[in-house]
């Protein structure tokens, strides 16, 4: 079956799939948006909780669904597993989660095999290739939420630092999205200029940034937010709202989502985030910036922290 332009299937009605359908809803960027959940009633219930707002949004059709509702899907979002607790590091998850990965990406196939399937499910990185592994989609139709989230909480942390507007930053989270993250100092960019250019010409005259110290408030971010309310979901659904609208309107935008490596940076066989052109095909390219020496070696290491996961649960 063709796919259907603006058809979203969101499977997980959890913290983070309600919330991601919610603002697709409020955003108008989806016609249709299916929920499948393993608990039906859970799905019923959020679905109708969405659709009696719809006098106050855009058109959009909420309904709750099953894995035969993929065909014609433009995008799937995976947000199922078991989800992070306090204390919890995003890897302590993957056992049980590549085993719910290659249950729901078999169902997906079944299907459908033109959707853009997008992991959000962590370890995202790892449950990436999973996917690619299980479903024997080119790289570039499955995706992972990645550093999308980290970058954007880079530019707000750095922004608070230097008061300017975090959308006036360029600046990137490369690698994991966990803690081997790196923040790409070498490619940040403030107002077009270079980071230690900026703070020369930086009227306020502030101590000698600590990017130290920014770069632990990106990482920790989610264990403080799990630590207070027991889930990240606004944030995340915001983020997938960017992911879903690029591949939707054909955007060619620049995002940091995590995607399978084929020599990039002298790196393969692993997932990880790096600037990349998203649009209706998915992953369509890579951008890959020269990075500065110690930026370059901590992506490698990232990328040997993921692949060490992937070789722990057989999936090299």
């Amino acid at each position: 079956m063709s796919m259907t332009a603006g058809k979203v299937v969101i499977i997980g009605a959890g913290e983070v799939g309600s919330t991601c359908a919610f603002a697709l809803q409020m955003r108008g960027a989806a016609r249709e948006i299916v929920l499948i959940d393993a608990n039906h009633e859970r799905a019923e219930g959020q679905a109708q909780d969405l659709s009696h707002g719809q006098c106050f949004t855009p058109p959009v059709e909420v309904r709750a669904g099953d894995y035969p509702d993929c065909s014609g899907a433009q995008v799937i979002i995976i947000t199922a597993g078991a989800a992070q607790k306090p204390g919890q590091s995003r890897l302590d998850l993957v056992g049980t989660n590549v085993e719910i990965c290659r249950s729901v990406v078999g169902r997906i196939i079944e299907h459908t095999r033109e959707a853009i399937v997008v992991m959000v499910t962590n370890p995202v990185d790892v449950l990436t290739y999973a996917a690619i592994r299980f479903s024997g989609l080119p790289r570039g139709r499955v995706i992972g939420s990645g550093t999308v989230l980290d970058t954007a909480r880079f530019r707000f942390f750095l922004g608070r630092h230097c008061r300017v507007d975090p959308a006036s930053i360029h600046g990137y989270v490369l690698g994991e999205h966990g803690d081997s993250e790196v923040v790409a100092w070498s490619i940040t960019t403030m107002a077009g200029m270079r980071m230690a250019d900026y703070c020369r010409a930086c009227p306020h005259k502030c101590p000698q940034m600590d990017r130290q110290r920014i770069a632990m408030q990106v990482r920790n971010s989610a264990y403080h937010i799990i630590e207070a309310k027991g889930a990240t979901n606004f944030a995340v659904a915001l983020a997938l709202l960017r992911i879903t609208t690029a591949i939707i309107r054909n955007e060619n935008s620049a995002l940091t989502v995590s995607t399978l490596l084929q020599g990039e940076y002298g790196l393969t066989d692993v997932c990880l985030s790096v600037p990349t052109i998203v649009n209706q095909n998915g992953a369509d390219r890579l951008i890959c910036p020269e990075l500065s020496a110690e930026d370059l070696k901590a992506l490698r290491a990232s990328a040997e922290a993921i692949r060490s996961v992937q070789q722990n649960v057989g999936l090299m």
